[in-house]
C-alpha cells in the first residue's frame, strides 16, 4: 500500500495534467490554463477523498525533483538567443528593475489600502519572485514563509491565465517586451507560459526571473523600512 499510492499520484498528477492541456488546446480561454485547472482538481480531489498534503507528497515530491532539471533546461533558449539577449540587455535590466519596484509597490499599497497586518504585508511584498527566494524575503522581512509562498502561485498562476489576452489588449507584440513581463511579473510559471509563445519569449522570461529575483531580493527591505 505504501508503495502504490506514491505511484497513484504521480500517475494521477500527470494524466490529469495532460488531460486539462488537451483541454486548454481545444478552448482556449484564460480559466482553462493546465497548472490553474489541474491544480484545482487536485485540490479538490484531495480534500474530498481526506488526503493529506504529505501523504500527496509521497509521490508528487517526485515530480517536484523534477523542477531543478527544468530549470537548468532554461539555459538552452537563453544560449540560442545569446546575441539577441546581448544586444537588449541594457533595456532588459532596466525594464526588470521598474518592474520589479511596482510589484513591490503594488503589493504593499493594496494591503495598507486593506489593512492588513505588518506580516501578512511583508508576506505579499516579494510576492512576484521564484518561491525559494520569496520565502526568504520574507522571513527576513518579519513575514510568514508558508504564506509568501501562496502569494507566489497566485501571482505566478494568474499571470499565467491573464497574462496573454492583457498583452493582447494593449497591443503587445514585441517578443523581447512580453518575455520581461512574464518573468518578471510571474516568475517560473509565467516563463513556463512564455515558452509555449516562443522561444524567444521563453529566454528572455527565463533572464528576467533571475534578475527580478536579484533586484527583489534589494529592493524589499529598502521600501518596506519606510513602513512605520
Amino acid at each position: 500500500m505504501k508503495i502504490f499510492l506514491p505511484i497513484f499520484f504521480i500517475i494521477m498528477t500527470i494524466t490529469l495534467y495532460a488531460l486539462m492541456k488537451k483541454l486548454y488546446h481545444h478552448v482556449k480561454h484564460p480559466m482553462l490554463v493546465p497548472i490553474f485547472t489541474s491544480s484545482f482538481i487536485t485540490v479538490c480531489t484531495l480534500l474530498i477523498m481526506n488526503i493529506s498534503y504529505t501523504s500527496y507528497m509521497n509521490g508528487g515530491r517526485w515530480i517536484d525533483e523534477l523542477l531543478g532539471p527544468a530549470v537548468v533546461a532554461l539555459a538552452i533558449p537563453l544560449y540560442d538567443h545569446r546575441v539577441l539577449i546581448k544586444k537588449n540587455i541594457v533595456s532588459i535590466f532596466i525594464s526588470v528593475f521598474i518592474g520589479s519596484f511596482i510589484g513591490i509597490i503594488s503589493g504593499i499599497t493594496m494591503s495598507l489600502l486593506v489593512g492588513v497586518n505588518k506580516e501578512l504585508l511583508y508576506s505579499i511584498a516579494p510576492k512576484s519572485v521564484t518561491t525559494p527566494i520569496a520565502m526568504e524575503i520574507s522571513e527576513l522581512l518579519g513575514g510568514t514563509p508558508a504564506i509568501a509562498a501562496v502569494y507566489v502561485m497566485v501571482a505566478g498562476i494568474s499571470g499565467a491565465m491573464m497574462g496573454p489576452y492583457v498583452l493582447k489588449k494593449i497591443k503587445i507584440r514585441n517578443s523581447i517586451s512580453r518575455g520581461i513581463g512574464f518573468g518578471t511579473a510571474s516568475h517560473g510559471i509565467g516563463t513556463a507560459r512564455a515558452l509555449e509563445m516562443g522561444s524567444v519569449e521563453g529566454a528572455v522570461s527565463s533572464i528576467s526571473l533571475t534578475i527580478s529575483a536579484i533586484f527583489t531580493s534589494i529592493l524589499c527591505p529598502i521600501i518596506t523600512s519606510f513602513i512605520n
